[in-house]
């Protein structure tokens, strides 16, 4: 299973939609949005993208709220399953207690990635490029027995995207 994750677009709908685009390309079945989108424009891409998405309210999204029936945006934290695999979303990182299996943040624009206590804890850094000149991302990959997780930046000047691979073994 290989999840898309993203978070703080902000404004920059154009940048939202070039990760959306690379995390489709690189295998992407389900979209993960920690946050901050700012704009409907960015809840749409997420809907147009044709892959189950969901997407919770960041501090910046009080504009939003009046969207929630229309989009997948939901308020922090929220808790839901893909497959067998429990997961906790919220955009400011005030839950980060290991109690699913991953817990994915946003807010901060720095990406992490920690597994502790049984309990995956990722924030994909920033898609608007607001505190650094990088568009980043996350591709989740969830086996069996490890978690592969595909950091992806750009630099907002240059063509393509790096990529660094992070590999967690997963214990049951």
């Amino acid at each position: 299973m290989k999840i898309g994750i993203l978070s703080d677009s902000h404004y920059k709908i154009d940048y939202t939609k070039e990760v959306i685009n690379l995390l489709k390309e690189k295998g992407a079945q389900y979209l993960i949005h920690a946050g901050d989108l700012c704009r409907e424009e960015n809840l749409k891409l997420l809907k147009e993208s044709e892959l189950t998405y969901v997407c919770v309210f960041g501090n910046n999204d009080s504009s939003l709220f009046e969207f929630s029936s229309t989009y997948n945006i939901k308020e922090e934290p929220y808790y839901f399953k893909i497959k067998d695999i429990s997961f906790k979303l919220m955009h400011l990182p005030f839950y980060l207690v290991g109690d699913t299996d991953v817990v994915i943040f946003g807010h901060t624009h720095i990406f992490e990635s920690e597994y502790k206590n049984k309990t995956l804890f990722i924030n994909p850094g920033e898609v608007c490029a607001r505190e650094k000149p990088l568009i980043e991302s996350v591709l989740l990959e969830i086996n069996e027995n490890e978690y592969i997780i595909r950091y992806y930046s750009k630099e907002t000047n240059k063509k393509n995207f790096k990529e660094k691979e992070i590999k967690y073994e997963r214990k049951n």
